[in-house]
């Protein structure tokens, strides 16, 4: 019988939380610098380009990979050979693990979970509760998987309860490009196969903790239905030429992971749950002897970097733009795709301040910030630590904000907009009618993004937290055009250029075996 001590568990996840903040898997790495010295794409591949970049400065400096520093998803597996020597629940010791790790003053974790979902959204300040899930095996240790899910992937999360005879590959092929950007690609896609709805969603998830493979997958061939299924996916996804951020490009997906369960005769429950660039997950073991011991990747084996010869830096041909001077005449030649270097002040806001805004003018109210001509960044920082301005701060998915644009245009003076993916059709119409602008920063290199912004102050709504509207002075923050003043939005333009490009790449292949 193995005795594992509540301190040792409560250290083990906490320590693992931290981890996984700042420590890409080296799995992911390897297959994004394979990504990177393939893609063909200038906007994607300079897209991987920050990420990679991003991942070296976090590993080095130990602070966030995304500003959305996720919601804890613990797989669990107890020995029935294991005792716990503790008076709490495994559930409350893995949320005192979470709660340790997200308080941490060295490198605080931004908290996103909230209670009373359907009410009052309060955030519980300390990013718990986690979800766990609690498998008895066999055996005399105890297994951990754990991760952090940004809710911009998790989001994308989809469900099906096909016929059995339908195809499984064309409802993912279906569901893909309606996932939008909002995911961060490139990243994985988990699929859960069989069981209940409940189960398919599971597999689904916990498919996403497993090793990226599919080119060792590829070289030895496939010897089940499961892996000819993973190949096929995984290259007709990235044949929809999504690309890196949804700008188009070869690489959309970095695996295909598949986990399947017997299923009733008359069901096929299909789940599918991307990951994202923020790819965040760990394993270990306690065996009784001790808290985890995670070990540090030597960054001069682990060469993020060198692996692909990449460093980023901004480009001398794109257009710096000073957003203290900025009028509406000069963002009508600003063209879709077209990358610009920002400085100036930037103003902040997301979801919660953008209902209040709505209420308060709705009301007559007079709002505690002037927008005219001004830019707004969908964006939740991570609190600063040391001597930072403010903590990593990446884009949020602007299309949750779609609701607000035509109001935030019509009657506040907006000028542009800064966030991560796509818009609606009816925003691009609105940013087309008000001669509007949208401007998209990589999701995924957020602590990159941070090193821009010198100066962060809270303008209004602090009760609001990492929600709250703040005034940033930037310096050569990098962006990119996604829609112009005409409503041309580079997100369907980039996909549709490089889907077609691809398609006549294959067509020539072929005709060069004939």
């Amino acid at each position: 019988m193995t005795t594992i001590k509540q301190a040792d568990f409560i250290q083990s996840i906490a320590d693992a939380l931290q981890y996984i903040s700042y420590y890409h898997p080296l799995d992911y790495i390897q297959a994004l610098g394979r990504a990177y010295e393939a893609e063909q794409s200038p906007a994607a591949k300079d897209a991987i380009a920050q990420i990679l970049t991003n991942s070296r400065m976090c590993a080095e400096g130990k602070r966030p990979l995304c500003q959305d520093t996720g919601i804890v998803v613990a797989f669990v597996k107890v020995g029935m050979d294991v005792r716990f020597e503790t008076g709490l629940t495994l559930e409350q010791m893995v949320n005192e693990g979470v709660r340790r790790a997200y308080l941490l003053p060295e490198n605080k974790l931004r908290a996103s979970i909230i209670s009373d979902p359907a009410g009052k959204r309060a955030n519980t300040k300390d990013n718990t509760p986690a979800i766990t899930h609690v498998e008895l095996v066999a055996g005399n240790k105890v297994e951990v998987s754990i991760a952090a899910k940004g809710g911009g992937s998790e989001n994308k999360a989809k469900l099906a309860m096909l016929n059995p005879n339908d195809s499984i590959v064309d409802w993912i092929l279906e569901v893909v490009p309606k996932m939008g950007a909002g995911w961060c690609p490139p990243g994985m896609l988990g699929i859960g196969i069989g069981g209940s709805a409940e189960k398919a969603m599971l597999l689904a998830k916990e498919s996403l903790m497993t090793p990226i493979d599919i080119h060792e997958l590829k070289a030895r061939g496939a010897s089940n239905k499961v892996e000819e299924l993973r190949l096929e996916i995984f290259e007709k996804v990235n044949n929809l030429g999504i690309g890196a951020q949804g700008l188009g490009g070869l690489a959309t997906v970095l695996d295909v992971k598949i986990l399947d369960y017997p299923t009733h005769a008359a069901s096929l429950p299909v789940a599918i749950i991307p990951n994202c660039a923020a790819t965040r997950h760990v394993h270990f073991e306690l065996d009784g002897s001790g808290a985890a011991v995670l070990v540090a990747p030597n960054l001069q084996d682990w060469n993020l970097l060198s692996y692909s010869g990449v460093h980023w830096s901004p480009s001398e041909a794109s257009l710096r733009v000073n957003l203290d001077t900025i009028t509406k005449a000069n963002i009508q030649t600003w063209q879709p795709g077209q990358t610009l270097l920002l400085s100036g002040k930037l103003l902040t806001g997301r979801d919660a301040a953008h209902k209040r805004i709505a209420t308060m003018l709705a009301a007559g109210e007079k709002l505690p910030v002037d927008f005219t001509n001004r830019f707004i960044y969908y964006v939740g920082p991570v609190d600063p630590v040391r001597d930072e301005a403010v903590g990593p701060a990446g884009p949020t998915t602007a299309t949750r904000m779609d609701g607000f644009t035509e109001m935030m245009l019509s009657e506040t003076g907006l000028l542009g907009m800064v966030g991560k993916a796509e818009r609606g059709d009816e925003t691009i119409a609105a940013i087309a009618k008000h001669q509007s602008i949208y401007l998209t920063a990589v999701g995924g290199a957020a602590y990159l993004v941070s090193k821009a912004i010198k100066k962060a102050e809270v303008l209004a709504f602090a009760d609001l937290g990492m929600e709250a509207i703040y005034e940033f002075t930037v310096q050569d923050m990098p962006v990119t055009v996604a829609v112009d003043s005409q409503g041309s939005s580079v997100h369907a333009t980039g996909p549709a250029e490089w889907k077609e490009k691809i398609r006549l790449r294959q067509t020539v292949e072929i005709h060069s075996l004939l």
